[in-house]
């Protein structure tokens, strides 16, 4: 269940990145069939390799397993602009954020 629940998720992901998985194999220092092993349900990676795997994706370890996020790297970037701003940008965001999602 956890297994495929991982596979899945980094299939999400390094899709949404638009890498292959040999390309992200290399990337992260593997052999070229790693991430296609680990995705085939074959393999799952050592905890250093899961870190090389996210820090790949953009992502922190906790944005991996938050399946309700289907694109961390994105709003992790969206969240670190929107702390730049004043309170009042702050609140208009908000506002428009709950009109989008009270559609």
């Amino acid at each position: 269940m956890y297994s495929e629940d991982f596979q899945n998720r980094l299939i999400q992901l390094r899709a949404k990145k638009g890498a292959s998985a040999r390309d992200m194999s290399l990337s992260i220092g593997q052999n070229q069939s790693y991430i296609y092993n680990i995705e085939s349900g074959k393999a799952l990676p050592s905890m250093s390799a899961f870190f090389f795997i996210c820090d790949y994706l953009g992502i922190t370890p906790s944005e991996f397993f938050d399946l309700d996020n289907p694109d961390p790297a994105r709003l992790s970037t969206l969240f670190n602009k929107i702390k730049k701003l004043n309170d009042a940008e702050i609140a208009s965001i908000d506002t428009l954020v709950t009109n989008l999602v009270n559609k």
